[in-house]
């Protein structure tokens, strides 16, 4: 059952220059554009919810067609190399705006790099769940990918980190610029591994389910549900404090040019954590070790409450407690989307994991939005000055403490309580996968 490791290392190889281009459209675009752009604040939230509005139709158009038209290379590699340049011109226009740039220039690049994620991401991870039928193995090569992904992140984060420590240039624009160098050089030596290193599954069925049809029997599939729902109540808490990350750092510590440090250390401990909670989930179930994930951040993310002017390194054990937690959000609820898939094709007898995928792409990057956008929003209503800060009172800093700090661990904590009693266990999941092989031998011998 276990994949081969060099198997693994190619497949994984595409999720680094992937989190490497959109760890900063998330941590670094909106405080570039609100400020060195001067993109209002509400318009720039806007912007990013309009864009994740038409995932509504791109997400699950892409996982139909990946799932029914198979190409003459395979049914996930054709859509990953075709995806790579159309990122790779979308982070060159959104990381170096020419001059004047502004509302316009954003939401243009800003969609088209949500089309070519979504046509890059649906396939590549549908993949993974058709690299193997086991429990645990699935969460070994979502784990795996998932520390592959922290790599570009902290590739993101050290290139920039070098550039203020040796040559003291920092700022959003320049980490903008060091990264995005970075990633167009990686991220076609990256996929071009992935796509003729790693082979494709070929003893599947082509979905023939109209793709509404199909989206109403997901909804009858409960456990899918109750992921799905957990998946973006969390993930709108983590993209609560994503762009918060910056504003906190620069307006309630007063130490912008060290914030990628911070960052790194985050996902440092990320990095850290993930064998740990691959490993936890085998001995107490995935959804038992994901609630554990989601109570260590929730009751640590208020802690950054107490925090202000001076306190950088006072962060550091709170975000080094809050990284180690966040290992857990991206290798566990990957390898349970795999697991549910099963149940749906037991049911349908189709192999429809690109469609799931999709569902699951539209919801991370709708709770991404829906979270960024929250933040943003909250900053614009409690009247928050970004262009001139020094005319923030106290209690406009307050309230971007209490958005950062408080507001997210009501979303983790709920979470909590969504995925207690998820029914797909490891016993269970054993069970589906006799009943998916007996159901494919009877076929085989009808035929």
């Amino acid at each position: 059952m276990a994949l081969k490791r060099k198997t693994l290392f190619y497949y994984c190889l595409t999720d680094m220059p992937v989190s490497m281009a959109l760890f900063p459209v998330i941590v670094f675009i909106p405080k570039f554009y609100t400020t060195d752009m001067a993109v209002p604040m509400a318009l720039a939230a806007t912007i990013m919810l309009a864009v994740r509005i038409s995932d509504v139709f791109t997400d699950p158009f892409f996982g139909f067609i990946t799932d029914k038209y198979p190409t003459p290379w395979g049914r996930r590699r054709f859509w990953i190399a075709l995806a790579t340049p159309i990122m790779m011109l979308s982070i060159y226009r959104l990381f170096f705006p020419p001059e004047g740039a502004g509302a316009l220039h954003m939401g243009i690049w800003m969609f088209t790099l949500s089309i070519a994620t979504t046509m890059m991401i649906i396939p590549y991870y549908a993949w993974a769940a058709e690299l193997s039928p086991d429990y645990n193995e699935r969460s070994r090569i979502t784990g795996a990918r998932s520390m592959m992904g922290v790599v570009g992140s902290l590739v993101a984060q050290l290139a920039p980190a070098a550039a203020l420590l040796f040559f003291g240039m920092g700022g959003s624009s320049v980490v903008l610029h060091i990264v995005g160098i970075t990633m167009l050089v990686l991220m076609p030596i990256c996929v071009f591994f992935t796509v003729t290193r790693v082979p494709e599954p070929t003893n599947y069925e082509n979905a023939a389910t109209p793709v509404l049809e199909g989206l109403k029997l997901m909804g009858t599939n409960t456990p899918f549900l109750r992921l799905i729902i957990t998946f973006m109540v969390s993930s709108t808490a983590l993209s609560i404090t994503t762009p918060l990350y910056l504003f906190f750092i620069t307006f309630v510590l007063h130490a912008e040019e060290k914030a990628i440090y911070m960052l790194t250390f985050f996902y440092l401990s990320n990095f850290a954590a993930v064998p740990f909670w691959v490993w936890l989930s085998t001995k107490i179930g995935k959804h038992r070790a994901y609630v554990g994930s989601f109570m260590l951040i929730g009751f640590a993310h208020p802690f950054y409450l107490l925090l202000g002017e001076g306190d950088f390194w006072l962060m550091l054990p709170i975000t080094m407690i809050t990284g180690f937690a966040a290992g857990g959000f991206n290798a566990l609820p990957n390898s349970m989307k795999a697991d549910v898939i099963d149940l749906d094709t037991l049911k349908t007898g189709e192999n429809r994991a690109a469609l799931f995928f999709s569902s699951y792409s539209f919801t991370a990057k709708l709770a991404a939005s829906v979270g960024s956008s929250l933040g943003l929003y909250g900053l614009a209503i409690i009247g928050f000055n970004t262009v001139s800060p020094e005319l923030n009172s106290e209690e406009q800093l307050f309230g971007l403490r209490f958005l950062f700090a408080m507001f997210p661990s009501l979303f983790y904590l709920a979470s909590c309580f969504i995925i207690w009693n998820y029914p797909i266990t490891e016993e269970r999941h054993a069970e589906l996968r006799k009943e998916l092989e007996s159901k494919s031998r009877s076929l085989k011998t009808m035929d």
